[in-house]
């Protein structure tokens, strides 16, 4: 099981940063911004091969499931 910041939003807001230094910005200027797109993944095969049993209302609330 993850808990962790969606890689692909960072990677856009990495992005935004490169984009505006090109365009002159001073890097000290922009503003530091903290992750707000989290996901949870769950992996049922490596739960079930240790025998941890995931709550289905815990599967519910997943963003993926690996089976």
């Amino acid at each position: 099981m993850s808990y962790a910041t969606n890689s692909l939003d960072l990677f856009r807001r990495a992005a935004f940063y490169v984009d505006k230094i090109l365009k002159g910005a001073k890097p000290a200027e922009l503003p530091v911004e903290q992750p707000t797109k989290f996901e949870l993944v769950i992996n049922l095969k490596t739960a079930k091969q240790i025998g941890l049993a995931i709550p289905p209302n815990v599967l519910a609330r997943a963003d993926r499931v690996i089976r």
